[in-house]
């Protein structure tokens, strides 16, 4: 395999990644909220409990993207492996 085919393999990898974690996290925060904090709060806020957790799965699937693409950077040499994805044709000096 050549450095785009590992570049692009990399991205698709990565955003699968992601969505896994957003929608893994997701489920969590759902059974988390069904089974201790639905029951204490009122119906009308259901709406809002959704969001916030929406919102939380999302961040907190990219903070651990975030980690895992640090610790991933540490063990893989870049320059080896992968083609950059935005290369500058034009430079003015």
């Amino acid at each position: 395999m050549n450095k785009k085919v590992n570049t692009m393999l990399f991205i698709l990898g990565a955003t699968v990644f992601n969505v896994l974690v957003s929608v893994v996290s997701f489920i969590v925060l759902i059974i988390i909220y069904g089974k201790f904090i639905h029951p204490r709060i009122p119906e009308s806020f259901y709406s809002w409990a959704v969001s916030l957790i929406l919102i939380s799965s999302i961040a907190i699937s990219i903070l651990v993207y975030r980690v895992v693409l640090k610790f991933l950077l540490k063990k893989i040499d870049i320059e080896k492996y992968f083609d950059p994805i935005f290369v500058r044709t034009n430079l003015k000096r």
